[in-house]
């Protein structure tokens, strides 16, 4: 009989959990430009867990030399629709060997149901800091097939 009880109870506690976030689309492209450092087209992978979020870009920009793991301190900018930005940083990144596209994340962030997040707007959206120099990018495109939902 306890065994039944606590099942039951241990059921209706996965009922009732609540569920989580989503973001959508999940996965968006963006074209960006670095500068001297170059540009291109760029993948942004968000995900979501509550409040809590992560955005993992992967760019055509290429490191011109071997760069360890988390050793680029990044911060990413999206413009909120209706006004403002949400902010994603971190120091998260694979080993890039010399003349690899540059990947970076997860970078972590706050976000509010029902956000409508873009890196599209008048100012640098990517900033990364590799061996002390910066290299600003900026969103020359509108993410497609369009800004990340947070819900």
């Amino acid at each position: 009989m306890v065994a039944v009880l606590s099942g039951a109870l241990a059921a209706a506690g996965l009922v009732l959990a609540p569920g989580a976030a989503a973001v959508s689309p999940g996965t968006a492209t963006a074209t960006y430009d670095c500068g001297m450092w170059g540009g291109g087209g760029a993948t942004l992978t968000a995900t979501q867990s509550g409040t809590a979020a992560t955005v993992t870009l992967t760019s055509a920009v290429k490191t011109p030399v071997a760069v360890g793991a988390d050793r680029i301190d990044a911060t990413l900018v999206l413009a909120k629709a209706g006004g403002g930005t949400r902010v994603f940083a971190g120091k998260k990144n694979p080993a890039l060997a010399a003349n690899q596209a540059v990947t970076i994340g997860p970078l972590g962030g706050t976000v509010a149901s029902g956000d409508s997040l873009d890196s599209f707007f008048a100012g640098t959206a990517l900033k990364m800091v590799i061996f002390g120099v910066t290299v600003n990018c900026d969103a020359l495109t509108s993410q497609s097939p369009g800004p990340f939902v947070f819900g």
